[in-house]
Order: structure tokens, then sequence, then C-alpha cells
């Protein structure tokens, strides 16, 4: 006996073939969507939300592109996932991780149509990223123990990440930067400590990076505007209560005067607070909440600095740079872990003043200032250089590096490829098809370039077939090139990423027979 029906009214359900069709067709889209960022001469989006403002976000990250649209496919929203969780692991590699999963698919189709069963494809796939991940390990370079070799190798990765970003016309400049601030890390691949603080006007050559710490903040009136060897308070408290407030207080008195004892009272109240502060014996306060004009005041004829409202990401830093705590009780000041750094300023940037600190306690610490002509512009070069760092950093750890410009896909491929011919039975085709989904990443950033991709593919073939080449794609004059000469040189933690991260998603994808879409549900008619 047939059920009739099974689910709700408007829930939906797509079977078999044209389930796996929505999938598919789903999850190329998307590859599709972020192909043309990829590479050298990749091209940027305009990111448009219609929300309130309509705020424009110019840029080729793969990750920020995809995470900011709304999709209705299922399929696509593992690609996005993936794409997401690349960026937090490595920073780098979010386009080329969904560029290969749909590869992966597009190939899988033709295989689904010819009668390959989707589990023989995954167990083929699965043996062919295996192998493709033995052949980088046999060719990666590790200078790890030779530091001038090592900071050249980050130099390279620096510069290869910058060059399909905006940064790319000045990448030398800002690789530099880069690789200064990560080598201060000293292997710690907290970023936390880097601030980058973004300043509209000038170019962006005129970036720099500073030593310390700087906050975007002014320094308070008739205060000392610059103060050697400092203790510094870092504190989260109130220090707006001299006067009454009058919102949500009923004082009932019967006269003036009164009201003026009250006001003293609070005045009292503050002045003993503020002599606790500086009991700490300490000669810059700074503060997440407001200072109002009467502690500031007493601050200032106690020749403390006091800074109010530094903001919350600002003032956690600097506890960490300064090496204190922020603390929110003064009264026993034994326990209160102060920061200290040699010398507090206020330096100019462009137009706007801005404290700065240095000499902190946590050498690690360093602020990068970007200048740059319009906000769009520094918010893509903020989202450039925290790639760059991200992978430097990740770098530093796993100090594996291989060699880029397509490179490592065509490595990948000849070794894939060569295992599909000893391979016997149905699995060898998706093998062989791994193979051609690999290939698909320099095809695409020859693409990008406007090249004969079929030409240069086929050259690039060539070259792998002898021992050892170093042979990629030279984008700049159009031609196979040796990217060990170039310089152009990618971290193996990436490559790697992506390689493990595309199949798991393809194979995901492939094991789909069945989607069911809830129905929605219905409000209650409140009437």
């Amino acid at each position: 006996m047939a059920v009739e029906k099974l689910f709700k009214d408007e829930a939906t359900e797509e079977k078999g073939e044209r389930a796996r069709m929505a999938s598919f067709v789903g999850a190329m889209a998307i590859a599709d969507l972020v192909k043309t960022t990829l590479g050298p001469k990749g091209m940027d989006k305009i990111l448009q939300s219609t929300g309130r403002g309509h705020s424009v976000t110019v840029t080729n990250d793969g990750a920020t592109i995809l995470k900011s649209l709304h999709i209705d496919n299922p399929a696509a929203k593992v690609l996005i996932e993936i794409s997401k969780v690349q960026d937090d692991e490595v920073g780098d590699g979010t386009t080329s991780v969904v560029v290969l999963a749909g590869e992966l698919l597009r190939e899988a189709e033709k295989l689904v149509g010819s009668k390959i069963h989707p589990m023989t494809i995954i167990a083929g796939y699965r043996m062919a990223s295996d192998c493709a991940r033995r052949a980088l390990l046999d060719r990666v370079k590790d200078n790890k123990d030779d530091a001038e070799k090592f900071r050249l190798d980050l130099m390279r990765i620096a510069m290869t990440t910058l060059s399909s970003k905006i940064l790319s016309q000045d990448k030398e400049h800002f690789a530099k930067l880069a690789v200064d601030a990560v080598m201060r890390l000293k292997g710690s691949t907290n970023l936390e400590s880097i601030q980058i603080i973004k300043k509209a006007g000038g170019s962006l050559k005129d970036s720099f990076l500073d030593e310390g710490f700087i906050l975007d903040k002014k320094i308070g009136l008739g205060q000392p505007k610059r103060i050697e060897n400092a203790n510094i308070l870092v504190a989260n408290t109130a220090m707006d209560t001299d006067k009454v407030k009058i919102y949500g207080a009923r004082v009932r008195v019967d006269s003036m005067a009164k009201v003026a004892q009250i006001e003293g009272a609070e005045k009292e109240k503050m002045r003993e607070k503020v002599q606790k502060i500086i009991g700490h014996g300490i000669n810059c306060f700074v503060n997440r909440q407001l200072i109002y004009n009467f502690p500031e005041e007493l601050f200032a004829d106690a020749g403390i600095l006091a800074i109010e409202h530094a903001d919350f990401d600002g003032i956690e830093r600097l506890g960490l740079v300064t090496g204190g705590e922020i603390a929110s009780t003064f009264d026993n000041p034994e326990s209160v872990k102060l920061g200290h750094c040699k010398l507090i300023e206020e330096i100019m940037i462009g137009e706007d003043k801005l404290i700065h600190f240095s000499g902190v306690e946590m050498g690690e610490a360093c602020t990068i200032v970007l200048r740059g002509a319009s906000f769009h512009v520094l918010d893509e070069a903020e989202r450039s250089l925290h790639d760059a760092l991200c992978v430097l950093s990740q770098t530093v750890n796993d100090s594996r590096v291989l060699l880029g410009g397509g490179w490592p896909e065509m490595v990948m491929a000849k070794a894939v490829d060569e295992l599909a011919r000893k391979t016997p039975g149905k699995k060898s085709h998706a093998i062989e098809a791994f193979s051609r989904a690999l290939i698909a990443i320099p095809t695409t950033i020859a693409d990008n370039a406007g090249l004969d991709s079929a030409e240069l593919v086929a050259q690039l073939r060539a070259e792998h077939h002898k021992e050892d080449s170093n042979a990629g794609i030279d984008v700049i004059t159009g031609a196979v090139g040796d990217m060990s000469e170039l310089g152009i040189s990618e971290a193996f933690k990436v490559k790697q990423a992506v390689l493990l991260s595309a199949t798991e998603a393809a194979e995901m994808i492939l094991r789909v027979d069945e989607i069911i879409t809830c129905a929605p549900r219905r409000r209650e008619d409140r009437m």
C-alpha cells in the first residue's frame, strides 16, 4: 500500500538524480563565482549590502565574498563553510579551496553520468588525495635552521600571498612589514599583539610598522604630554560620579544648602577614589569609561596622564602588551598588577593625534599603521595584510615551504596520474578525474590573466615530466617560468589544508541522494 503523503504540505523533497544535480549545480555555481578572483591577475568583487547605509565592500578575498552571500542551496553552504574554516585555520587559500572542491564535483558529475557509483568515486578520491599529499611532502623545503634563508622564505611567501590582493603594487614593502611583525612574535600564532590601525589619507606606501603600541585617543587637557618610565594602571571603572545624577535619583531636601552638601559629599567620594588610584604610584591612568572634568583636574594636578574611553579592544591589548591587568577596584594596591613602558608621548598621523607607548614589556607587540586613499581601500588592505600575517605565523611554526604559481598542483597531478595507471578497476577513473581537477587551478590562474590556458598547461605538463622540475605559470610574462628563480613560494600548511578540505567537502556532497526541505513554520493568526 503506497503512502499517500509523508511530509507536511509545503515540505519538498528531491530524490536520487535530482538531488544530486541540485547539489552539484549549487556547488559549481559557487566555485564559478569566486573563480575569477584566483591568482595574481584575479579581479575584485563589489559587495553591496541592502541594510541601512548600503555599505559597500570591495574585496577579492574568497572567504569575505562567500560570508556575505545569503544562499539557499545546501551544497553551496558546505563550500562556504570550508572557505570560512580555511580562513580561520591558515588565513590564505580561501578561494583555491572552493575552486578545487567545485572542480572535483564537476568531474564527479561526469563520472556519475557514466554510471559509476558515488562510493567508488569517493574511494578513488581518497586514494588520490593521500597520494597527492605524499607527493607534496617529498618536495617540501625546510630552511628552519638557516635564519637568513628562512627569512627569505617568509618574505617570498608574504609576497606571493599579497600579489593576488590590492597590495600587490607595494608587495615588497608590505611583505617586509608582515615579516617583521611576525618575527617579533617569536613563534606564537596569537595575532592579538599585532595591532592594525587604519588612517585614511596618504597612500598605501606610507604605511609603517611601529614598535610598541598606539592608542587612538587624545591626551586630556593640562596633562603631561610626555612621560618617561611610565607605570600604567589599566582600569574599567566609573569616574563620573562627582555630580548628582538627576535622572532616576530622587532626593528630597528642604533647602538649597542641603543640595550643595550632597554634591560636596559626592565630590569627596570622587576625591577619595582618585587618591586611592594615585596611591598606586602610577603616572598614567587608562580608563575604559568616562572620566569627568573634576577627576581629570585632580589627575592633572598630580601630574598623571589620564586617558578616558579607550575602546575595549584597545584596552585589553594595552593590558596584554604592557604586562598590566585590568583593574576595577582600588582598595588594595599590592594585588593590582601595573603595566610598564619606557615612554608615552603624543604623535601625529596625518591629521590625528594618537598616544604612543614605546618600550613595552611584551617585546612582541607592534602596531601596523595603514594609510590609504579611502576606507574601502583600507579595509581591503587590512584583510590582505591579515591573510599574510596568518600565513606567516603558521609558517613560523611549520616551516615547510613549497613553490607557488601552479607548481604544487602540477606535482600532485603528475603523482595522481601515475597512481591512476597502476590502479585496477573503476576507481582509476575517479583518480584520473582528481588529477584533472587539480590541473584546473593552474588553468584558472592562466585564464584570469587572459592567457591561453590550454597551451600553457600542456607546456607545464611536459616540463613536469622531466625530473625535479620547478616549472610554474609566470603570469607576468605569460609563459612557463622557473618558480624558484622568480621567488614564488607558498606555505605547505596552506596547500595541505586546501587539498584535504576540498576533498572532504566534495565527498560530503557526493554522498547526498536526497534533499528534504522543511515546511516553513506558520505564524498563528494573532487577531
